[in-house]
């Protein structure tokens, strides 16, 4: 324990360790040992967290003009900025993320926070044109109050920023529960809300696992718990959440189809299904992980994506020169294995990869992988594997690759390849995702909203619309008229 990291919990502006002293322990997926401790947050560190953030939002922040929050938020992007280097550093050894995603990242997710402070002071109320008359109807926004917000291990600062910065833009105050695989990121992301002097309370962080998750989700102070993460945790949260009937938005998986019609620009269409499934070692919530291929060209096209899959380098996250580095666990790894073994015995031809790489014996390296498929009810081409493993099929008609495409139970993203606009229109239109790239992938941007459907959740994070969702509509009627009521039994 003396040659690890040793990190505390960020409440109420201090630094302080779990009030039961316990600790849990981090590993750098690069050799699967132990780097970092973090304080094990019981429910009574919960609650300390939440009555600071409630304290935080009745004593100030919620009344703090918005262009006073905006200027947080404005120094906030400056510190990520300046200091992308380093927590890009940090979030690779302790995710095992490529250095240069998580340094692009960490500089990239400034835009967030420059985006919801200059939207920070343009959220307006409206007059309504009442049908009464003598009334004088307005409304007007109002924050929530103190929000839970829980982030997953992958996309730290990008998954926090999208709830971090609407939120405190429109004046609520937040409990950020950090991921039990990779804290680091956002406790680092702390010393800069310390550097800018963020008044106590506003942000706060806590670290642990399900006693500190269950205790924050059904918190009575909470107003709303914005969520990202795995399908079966969302079900428990919003079971949590009846017990104090927070809002809930959810950002949850996926099983993104990926289809490529004859007439593609086969090339681009080529890099871009690399950087969709093997990018961050395909483990990316919107992972084009189910891929369709028109027959009149599948042979061929296929042909060329195994060649440029298997010139994909592995190597350590830290070093520029790699491509893919570790999955983040154990666990992780072995569930790719179960469904790729069950995939194969049950008629799927392994074309590239499939079997874990012996780059590492310290490591969970597993190579860039394509199966062809029979029918995407197989293992690999039906769950969501949050790894390397791409899944191929083929189809006739446009129709067919529309069916297929909707043929599951998840709905974030999807990916469309060809040069005929008027398909491409209409496929988009008819495939039931959030999201749909149209000859690219992978992209995020402030100004586009983030979410999905069906089991990939509800809600949208990011966009112009999404800072609403930290708001409250309050409905003020005003009597302008000088004469008295005549009869109050009288319905007006």
């Amino acid at each position: 324990m003396n040659n690890l990291k040793e990190y505390k919990m960020y409440i109420n502006g201090e630094w302080v360790d779990a009030e039961n002293n316990r600790r849990f322990e981090s590993l750098n997926p690069e050799n699967n040992r132990p780097w970092a401790s973090f304080p094990e947050a019981s429910a009574k560190d919960v609650d300390h967290a939440v009555h600071a953030a409630k304290a935080a939002f009745d004593n100030g922040w919620s009344q703090l003009p918005a262009s006073e929050r905006a200027n947080y938020l404005r120094a906030i992007g400056d510190q990520l900025k300046e200091n992308a280097a380093h927590l890009g550093e940090i979030e690779t050894i302790d995710s095992g993320k490529l250095l240069k995603e998580t340094k692009f990242q960490a500089t990239y997710i400034a835009e967030y926070y420059y985006y919801y402070a200059s939207l920070a002071d343009k959220v307006e109320g409206t007059v309504i044109p009442i049908d009464k008359p003598d009334m004088h109807v307005t409304t007007t926004r109002e924050p929530i109050g103190v929000i839970a917000a829980i982030i997953p291990w992958n996309s730290q600062q990008f998954l926090t920023s999208t709830k971090i910065a609407p939120a405190l833009a429109m004046g609520n105050t937040v409990v950020l529960k950090t991921s039990e695989l990779s804290p680091a990121p956002l406790i680092e992301l702390a010393k800069l809300f310390e550097k800018i002097n963020l008044p106590k309370g506003v942000v706060n962080i806590v670290s642990g696992g399900i006693e500190c998750g269950h205790a924050l989700t059904t918190h009575p102070l909470i107003e709303k718990i914005a969520f990202t993460g795995g399908t079966e945790t969302a079900r428990h949260i919003i079971r949590n959440s009846a017990e104090n009937l927070a809002e809930v938005s959810l950002e949850l998986g996926g099983k993104s189809p990926v289809i490529v019609f004859d007439d593609a620009q086969q090339d681009n269409a080529i890099n871009n299904i690399v950087a969709g499934i093997f990018g961050a070692s395909g483990q990316s919530c919107i992972a084009g992980s189910r891929l369709y291929i028109q027959s009149t060209i599948y042979d061929s096209f296929l042909e060329q994506l195994v060649a440029r899959a298997e010139t994909i380098k592995l190597g350590p996250p830290l070093d520029p020169e790699s491509q893919m580095g570790p999955l983040s666990s154990l666990s992780q790894l072995e569930t790719i294995e179960d469904n790729v073994k069950r995939t194969i015995e049950q008629g799927g031809i392994v074309r590239c990869g499939g079997s874990r790489s012996s780059f590492s014996n310290e490591a969970y390296y597993y190579p860039a992988t394509i199966i062809e498929c029979e029918n995407h009810n197989l293992p690999t081409a039906e769950n969501e594997l949050f790894g390397p493993v791409l899944s191929v099929m083929k189809f006739d008609s446009e129709e067919e690759a529309i069916r297929l495409a909707n043929d599951n139970k998840y709905g974030l993203s999807s990916g469309i390849y060809t040069e005929n606009i008027g398909r491409a229109t209409r496929v988009s239109k008819a495939i039931q995702a959030g999201i749909v790239f149209i000859n690219t992938y992978r992209l995020i941007s402030p100004l586009a909203p983030f979410g999905g459907i069906k089991d990939s959740g509800f809600g949208k994070e990011a966009g112009i619309d999404s800072i609403k969702d930290y708001t409250r509509v309050k409905t003020t009627w005003l009597n302008t008229s000088n004469k008295p009521v005549d009869d109050p039994f009288k319905i007006r």
